[in-house]
């Protein structure tokens, strides 16, 4: 891990317990952990494999509407339901994914201090009476997911903020390192798609805000302010991990460049740009907005004008990360097999 990213961990670590110590801003709170935790994901998605859950073209037009009829069936089952019992049911859901989520969050560091062959060598755990149900993993994950256990049961039982949040950094986080957009046509179709989704729900119905305030899950971060008629400002992990995704993309195409072209530096700053934006509109209207409005022509928009500024629209628009795995494998593959023909020359 690099200085830099070292320092970014460390940083989001002490924004997050900064509040149990010190009365912080929750405006600055906001802007300063939502961009830490993009940053952190993004390098931890930088690995010599692509992220192990690419999105298609497809999939990207289908997920605005997938996630209407997800944001709809909450808003009913909290309407009809009982609200105790539709959240007690999802902090089950949230315990188990809590655990993996931290778990996996944690292991970069707990696996140095443990013995290589731990790293190593998957354990299989096959469910009873269904065989055909099965999980993998190794001596290292369940060490990881000790603390994490502990942690969930705390959350389960509390309700802290605190807990939350640091389920919901964790999620995000996650949710950045492991998914890829594949391509920057891909991203730009998914994320204009959201654009539109979060201003229907936000500013032409009620679904969107009394979900929000209904959900009692770490699906967004609480940042204690002082006004007790609103305790805790609120964002959405959505409007962190979805432009987290296309920011992350963005510095994996520098890194496979080879170059300081800096379009992670442009997709940050758009980011950090359309979320300002967000709290400054939010503050002066005094009322909800969709934070995706300000956040996504902020990031598309600082790329484009970069790729146009440095005359390299075509190659930023080809580029895919799926092909470019294949001919990283393709050309090492044929390294291998020159090296097998060099060797059977000298013998």
């Amino acid at each position: 891990m690099k200085t830099h990213e070292r320092a970014a961990n460390i940083a989001l670590a002490g924004l997050v317990l900064a509040p149990l110590i010190v009365k912080v801003e929750p405006n600055v709170n906001v802007i300063l952990t939502a961009c830490l935790t993009v940053y952190v994901g993004c390098y931890r998605s930088v690995k010599p494999t692509l992220p192990s859950e690419t999105m298609s073209k497809e999939h990207a037009m289908r997920f605005p509407l997938v996630g209407s009829a997800m944001l709809l069936s909450l808003f009913l089952l909290f309407k009809f339901l009982s609200k105790d019992l539709v959240n007690a049911v999802l902090t089950c859901y949230f315990f188990v994914l809590g655990i993996i989520a931290l778990s996996a969050t944690l292991l970069p560091a707990i696996k140095r201090f443990l013995p290589e062959t731990w790293n190593e060598g998957l354990i299989i755990w096959r469910m009873p009476y269904f065989h055909t149900i099965s999980v993998e993993f190794t001596k290292s994950q369940i060490v990881a997911a000790i603390p994490g256990t502990f942690f969930c049961i705390w959350y389960a039982s509390k309700k802290h903020w605190l807990a939350n949040n640091i389920l919901g950094i964790a999620f995000c986080i996650q949710g950045i390192e492991m998914l890829s957009l594949g391509s920057f046509k891909t991203g730009a179709i998914l994320l204009v798609g959201l654009f539109f989704y979060d201003i229907f729900w936000v500013f032409f119905t009620p679904v969107m805000v009394s979900v929000a305030k209904s959900f009692d899950a770490p699906i967004k971060l609480l940042f204690p302010t002082s006004d007790a008629a609103r305790p805790f400002s609120m964002l959405g992990l959505g409007d962190i991990v979805i432009p987290g995704i296309f920011v992350a993309l963005a510095l994996r195409f520098d890194v496979s460049r080879g170059k300081d072209s800096r379009y992670f530096s442009s997709a940050f700053l758009g980011y950090t740009v359309g979320l300002v934006l967000t709290i400054v509109v939010m503050n002066w209207f005094q009322a909800a907005q969709p934070a995706l409005l300000y956040i996504v022509p902020g990031v598309i928009g600082f790329v484009a004008t970069h790729s146009l500024w440095k005359g390299e629209v075509k190659p930023l628009l080809e580029y895919d990360e799926s092909k470019e795995e294949e001919s990283s494998s393709s050309a090492q593959q044929e390294k291998g097999e020159g090296g097998e023909d060099d060797s059977k020359k000298e013998d």
